[in-house]
């Protein structure tokens, strides 16, 4: 094998492709990436057999940036008949050498607008093709998270590429994207890319002790409260700070606290805050070096923030920006975990989740 697919959101193909060419190298694992502006994914052709399912295991997926999922590809069918789409897949996968047998399957599309019509036949063709895969013993008869992912992505109602990916470093979701339902008392939409964020940086499984009841949080830039809200929400109390005006339903609650400053300029009374949040419309490396001083001043224990991107030169302002960003840290004996993520609700910009290592669980 030796093609790796990766989504991303359409229009931000060179991104990928630049990110994923830099990690290709650094294992020294050599191709180069095949992309077509706007259809919301790339492949990485690699030069050696056996080098698409190193990649997959080795280049760790939650240190990607653009890139939704990833798979091994172990074949690309084409011209499929619409009477019968099923037997040329699994005469197809006879064929391949090394595919392991899967756990599960999912029945893809990139995200794009043309592909939402494919979305619908995906969802009707997952059951039949789970069938027939099980009947020919290549996927489990139950589902297992403990071995490979199958992946079937139709780029086209006739054509799919089918392979692979590793439970242990893939995303979870389907097509890479949290489903989330906007909340009808939330202020704005923007409240999806802070829950977005918890889903794709925080375990389940640590949500009551990371985002607990009775927490602080301060909210830079929080007009008109869409990421105050999903803090209010699980019960925190909030510093929120902006010149604007704050959605009254918010400040009903009495959890909220409107602090009508500068966000560059406040400093919290008292150091008991856990979580600092931040989608200020501001240059992205004064909002990075901003953030890293919270942490450094022990101001915070978590921060999660949004970088705005330039028009061009979109991969090399990110690469730029966290690499400042860490460096900063380092200087001043900070240890932390940092994940960035173009997410599914993110446009313009990237999020950024950073952790102080002391209060990282030992699991």
């Amino acid at each position: 094998m030796k093609q790796v697919m990766f989504y991303c959101r359409s229009g931000f193909e060179k991104e990928c492709a630049g990110e994923i060419q830099d990690k290709a190298t650094q294992l020294e694992v050599f191709g180069f990436p095949r992309l077509k502006n706007n259809t919301g994914y790339v492949l990485f052709e690699c030069y050696q057999e056996g080098d698409a399912d190193r990649l997959i295991r080795e280049i760790k997926f939650n240190e990607l940036i653009f890139a939704r999922q990833m798979f091994a590809v172990a074949t690309e069918v084409s011209d499929l008949p619409k009477d019968d789409r099923i037997s040329p897949i699994l005469e197809a996968l006879v064929d391949v050498e090394g595919m392991p047998c899967c756990g599960d399957i999912r029945i893809e599309t990139p995200d794009t607008n043309e592909a939402k019509e494919l979305l619908k036949f995906c969802r009707k063709f997952t059951v039949p093709m789970r069938q027939a895969l099980r009947g020919k013993e290549m996927l489990t008869a139950r589902d297992s998270n403990r071995i490979p992912v199958l992946h079937v992505c139709f780029i086209a109602p006739g054509h799919c590429y089918i392979g692979y990916s590793y439970t242990n470093n893939n995303s979870q979701f389907f097509m890479g994207i949290p489903r989330l339902k906007f909340p009808a008392d939330a202020p704005s939409r923007s409240t999806l890319k802070l829950e977005e964020a918890f889903h794709v940086f925080i375990p389940r499984d640590e949500w009551d002790t990371r985002l607990a009841s009775g927490m602080w949080g301060v909210d830079l830039g929080a007009c008109p409260g869409g990421w105050t809200y999903q803090l209010v929400k699980r019960s925190m109390f909030v510093h929120a700070i902006d010149n604007g005006m704050m959605a009254q339903s918010l400040m009903d609650t009495g959890q909220v606290k409107h602090h009508m400053v500068d966000g560059f300029k406040f400093e919290p009374q008292r150091k008991n805050v856990t979580w600092l949040i931040c989608d200020m419309v501001e240059k992205p490396a004064r909002v990075a070096h901003l953030m890293g001083e919270w942490l450094i001043k022990g101001w915070a224990k978590e921060a999660l923030f949004n970088l705005k991107l330039p028009m061009k030169g979109r991969y090399d302002e990110v690469l730029q920006d966290i690499e400042n960003l860490k460096d900063f840290l380092k200087k001043n004996g900070f240890q932390y975990k940092l994940q960035a993520k173009h997410l599914y609700h993110d446009r313009e910009e990237i999020t950024v989740h950073i952790q102080a290592i002391s209060n990282i669980s030992p699991h």
